[in-house]
């Protein structure tokens, strides 16, 4: 469910700071129902990623184990977040009350490297509720998203509806689709889309839940 640069990211940063990083090797497809993709889809991965989470601190005499929402995810149709509180799980960034803008702010002034790095969430939050989540189709969306990230697009999402890309990007950069609509249009055809939208709305944090909030 996450791309490639993001684990090279934990494990450079990981060393940098010589953490000790273990990596849970699973496939998210293969956990009952996920793959459906319900719209409590995020509650059953959520549920059975910390599951398997807990085992492995405990065997390493780890008392707790926190994850990182913050203030603003209480904004949101988040199930994961039932998941987190069933499993007794600790959240500090919202125990604090910290805010998404608040967090940057703080990790700016203590010289974090990614006090900038924009949003991001599962792949599988691109999809359509009820729509199949495959392999190919996280591929598709992957390189839809890095092939625009290498374009200098920054926040950015490309939601899948079938074989329709939906992109959104910050509103100020709408612009900058448009002008490079050609190449755009023809590389993520490339990459198993027939059609290529643009979100006239821009960017917004878990526009898939607009039918459900």
């Amino acid at each position: 469910m996450f791309p490639k640069r993001e684990l090279e990211e934990s494990i450079t940063f990981c060393k940098k700071e010589n953490i000790k990083q273990i990596i849970i090797d699973m496939n998210e497809l293969d956990i009952p129902g996920f793959s459906m993709n319900p719209k409590n889809r995020c509650y059953i991965c959520k549920y059975h990623l910390f599951t398997k989470i807990i085992d492995i601190v405990q065997k390493n005499g780890i008392n707790e184990v926190v994850e990182g929402s913050n203030m603003d995810d209480l904004g949101d149709y988040r199930p994961g977040l039932q998941a987190i509180r069933e499993l007794g799980v600790k959240s500090p960034l919202r125990e604090s009350k910290l805010y998404k803008q608040e967090i940057r702010d703080l990790s700016k002034k203590y010289n974090l490297l990614t006090w900038d790095k924009p949003s991001f969430a599962c792949l599988a939050s691109r999809f359509v509720y009820d729509e199949t989540i495959s392999i190919e189709k996280l591929e598709m969306v992957e390189k839809a998203e890095q092939f625009l990230l290498d374009m200098g697009f920054k926040q950015l999402r490309v939601r899948i509806h079938d074989k329709m890309a939906r992109i959104e990007v910050e509103p100020d950069e709408i612009i900058k689709i448009i002008e490079n609509k050609d190449i755009i249009d023809q590389q993520l055809k490339l990459y198993g889309f027939s059609y290529v939208a643009v979100d006239l709305h821009g960017y917004t944090m878990g526009s898939m839940n607009r039918e459900i909030l």
